[in-house]
């Protein structure tokens, strides 16, 4: 994908509007599928942790593989404030932005002295950290055991308990995340994180704080992670540690980088083709491979990550876009009718 087209379709309204209406429709047409329902919600999850990490990987060029930790600190610090301590719902995701931001900050400032691989091993790292926390503090986590009885999301005295209402809450967080994240692409930061994505010695040298930036970016990105962890918490109202491990960071990755990390909208493309796909694998493997375990999501999502970077290496939002391309030029470029215009000498030549 061009550049001039990758601009057109971050900053357009028109698609992004047609989208959201399409999506708000679609409950009203499997309102009695509850298992097409719960899919599009788990695509709003990832979508949400996925969409803050396009801005970091993508536009600000810098890779982590420890969000999985943020998304956990979401949804222990939700279930645990509205579970244990009886708080409402909307404290404990706001709680958990914040402590999933000041830790973010914490681990940023020395982890951001480092660069490329070294970058994302300290982040991977972090999220190993995290990770054992979560599994060996028991009486707040409840450790491998798990963490019961979280009761469903409830803002405003409206209580999302079934995947009908759920669903309308999720996307809704969605596409103010997507809005706000285009918002910051088409800022004077968005502009300073592509800056530094280029070239940050370049950037240095026009007097951007590179270190500022990439601070702030992560933080943002943990804050997206958070969010969608404590909503997911209050959906499936249970979980544990072995949903926040390593795994689930590099899953993430492969959504962004599958979706196309130079697009706002490359995270939920991704994040959807990862979802399908899985729920596909699920059916046919089994009846393939009797005895498969499910493992062989690891080496399928593997293999496309590979194919995906050697033959597409900007995402197959790029094919998407290009496609939508074509279809509306062609649409545009459809020769007019003679009888619906006037005949003139210009005509006959053209």
């Amino acid at each position: 994908m061009d550049n001039n087209l990758t601009k057109i379709y971050n900053r357009s309204l028109k698609g992004p509007l047609i989208f959201f209406v399409v999506i708000m429709l679609l409950p009203f047409i499997f309102q009695s599928n509850n298992y097409i329902l719960s899919t599009f919600i788990m695509i709003g999850f990832y979508s949400l942790v996925t969409t803050g990490l396009t801005l970091l990987i993508g536009y600000a060029g810098q890779i982590s593989l420890g969000h999985a930790a943020f998304y956990g600190i979401g949804a222990y610090t939700s279930a645990y404030f509205t579970a244990t301590l009886q708080m409402p719902s909307w404290m404990g995701i706001l709680v958990g932005a914040i402590i999933a931001s000041l830790v973010s900050l914490i681990i940023g400032i020395p982890v951001f002295k480092l660069k490329g691989h070294y970058l994302a091993l300290a982040t991977l790292g972090f999220g190993v950290i995290i990770f054992t926390f979560f599994k060996e503090w028991k009486t707040i986590t409840g450790g491998l055991n798990g963490f019961f009885g979280i009761p469903p999301l409830s803002l405003f005295g409206i209580s999302f308990s079934t995947d009908f209402q759920f669903y309308f809450l999720i996307w809704i967080f969605v596409f103010l995340g997507i809005f706000f994240a285009r918002n910051i692409v088409q800022s004077r930061v968005g502009r300073a994180l592509m800056s530094i994505h280029g070239s940050e010695i370049a950037s240095e040298a026009i007097g951007i704080n590179i270190n500022k930036y990439k601070l702030q970016i992560f933080v943002l990105s943990a804050v997206y992670a958070s969010i969608a962890g404590s909503l997911y918490a209050h959906y499936v109202t249970f979980i544990n540690p072995q949903l926040f491990e390593m795994m689930t960071s590099i899953y993430f990755l492969i959504m962004v980088v599958i979706g196309g990390i130079g697009n706002i909208w490359g995270g939920l493309i991704g994040a959807a083709i990862y979802v399908f796909l899985g729920e596909l694998l699920k059916d046919i493997v089994p009846k393939i491979i009797p005895n498969a375990s499910g493992e062989f999501e690891i080496v399928f999502f593997g293999v496309l990550l590979v194919v995906i970077l050697i033959y597409m290496p900007n995402g197959i939002s790029k094919a998407i876009f290009h496609f939508i391309k074509r279809i509306t030029s062609s649409f545009k470029n459809k020769p007019v009718s003679a009888f619906s215009k006037k005949s003139t000498g210009s005509d006959i030549h053209d």
